[in-house]
């Protein structure tokens, strides 16, 4: 299998919620409102992506100020393709991208819980939310 990652600030709106279906993710996102997509693609910091042949089989989208801290806030992969390595490859990019130096953070889907702690990630518990309005 082999996997292209690559920066991709210009991924489309299609792609991006195309694999967010494949993924499960778009449960937790507006996939429905086009906009509310385009704008979460277009102020991202940081978009890079898994292609095979060409074709979309993950993506991870986070926002940063390149020095103390980054938020990744979508981690998509098809579920045909999990369990491949190709999240921890994506984060690894990203925080690459981002800065190594930074902090990164990122809120787990529920099913996703127990996956972070397996690629070294650590559990912060004290994370407050105030929900979209």
């Amino acid at each position: 299998m082999d996997v292209r990652y690559q920066l991709e600030p210009q991924l489309t709106a299609a792609e991006f919620i195309d694999i967010l279906h494949r993924s499960t993710l778009a449960a937790r996102r507006p996939v429905d409102d086009a906009a509310t997509i385009r704008g979460m693609l277009a102020h991202a910091d940081v978009i890079v992506t898994a292609r095979i042949d060409g074709r979309l089989v993950g993506v991870s989208r986070a926002v940063t100020d390149f020095s103390y801290c980054t938020y990744l806030s979508d981690l998509a992969v098809d579920v045909a393709y999990q369990r491949r390595g190709i999240g921890r490859e994506l984060i690894r990019r990203t925080h690459e991208a981002a800065g190594s130096a930074t902090t990164l953070l990122l809120l787990a889907a529920p099913g996703a819980a127990t996956y972070y702690p397996h690629i070294g990630l650590v559990r912060h518990e004290s994370c407050w939310v105030r929900t979209r309005t």
